[in-house]
């Protein structure tokens, strides 16, 4: 049925008068009266007749203009929707976070999300890339920011890069490495601490085990947690020796409640994360709207 259809039968209704509903509904009279007889048509009853005050309802048609009435509100309500929805007034979306973007880019994102589009719901998933990726398959957030450089190649996802992190290893004030004449230190100087990290990427894992001499990567951390402020508060309360991206823990840094250490012959230690999400899957709106701020926030930091 056609919801125009159903516009003209409400209307001859509540106007009594073909010629007046054909006015309001900026239709010519035969036209309108071509509408209704196709309404009758297909419906195989006759909607309305003539009476003493004008055209009116049969008892069929008053079945129908119920339910016709109904329909319309209904499709008001859902054009009110979709334009609420379109401009990020109501809604809802997932999203995943890994570790470290989870500490430096999703509180400010979330802040910006609720003064900007307080009405729209906005669930965010922390995870790593792995657990986030199968998230992402089974539909359950429309993208996630994470570590990327073990994504798989047959993965299906889009892959929108960030600006890389300079990463580090950081230390409590007052810790022990601190106490020394010396300015840099070795990698086994530091291990011997205890180094705490979130997972890391095989290829980072290797690098280490590599300069450590160690034969099993699974010697290679005292703790290993996904959880970020976890791995600061223990640091800040042991000597361990802490392996993160400069961001997320600059706040501690500024503060002098923690401080870099530098270590000889270390590899390199920088971010590759990125915004993924499936290809060819359009974003909702807000979807689109956080990705962008992610990008923003992480070229910032």
């Amino acid at each position: 049925m056609d919801i125009r259809r159903l516009q003209h039968l409400v209307m001859l209704a509540d106007k009594a008068n073909y010629a007046r509903a054909a006015e309001q509904l900026h239709l010519s009279q035969p036209a309108l009266t071509r509408s209704v007889q196709a309404a009758e048509e297909e419906f195989a009853m006759k909607l309305f007749e003539r009476g003493a005050g004008g055209i009116r309802p049969t008892a069929a048609g008053q079945f129908v203009l119920e339910r016709a009435r109904e329909l319309l509100r209904q499709s008001r309500s859902l054009q009110r929707d979709v334009q609420l929805y379109r401009d990020r007034q109501m809604g809802d979306t997932a999203c995943g976070f890994g570790p470290f973007p989870a500490q430096f880019l999703l509180p400010p994102l979330l802040q910006q999300a609720r003064k900007a589009f307080a009405a729209v719901h906005v669930r965010a998933i922390m995870g790593n890339w792995q657990q986030l990726l199968q998230r992402l398959k089974d539909d359950e957030i429309e993208f996630f920011v994470a570590e990327t450089r073990e994504l798989p190649a047959g993965s299906d996802c889009t892959v929108c890069a960030l600006p890389a992190q300079p990463g580090g290893l950081y230390v409590r004030s007052g810790h022990p490495l601190l106490q020394s004449a010396q300015t840099d230190f070795t990698l086994t100087q530091l291990h011997a601490h205890g180094l705490a990290a979130v997972r890391l990427p095989q290829s980072v894992r290797e690098a280490l085990c590599t300069q450590l001499q160690l034969r099993h990567d699974k010697n290679l951390l005292a703790v290993e947690c996904d959880d970020v402020n976890s791995l600061i508060q223990l640091t800040l309360h042991t000597d361990t020796v802490l392996a993160a991206i400069e961001p997320a823990v600059r706040p501690w840094l500024q503060s002098g409640q923690l401080q870099a250490v530098r270590a000889r012959q270390v590899p390199a230690m920088t971010s590759s994360y990125g915004v993924v999400w499936q290809r060819g899957r359009s974003l909702s709106p807000m979807a689109q709207w956080l990705l962008q701020q992610v990008c923003e926030l992480a070229a910032q930091a």
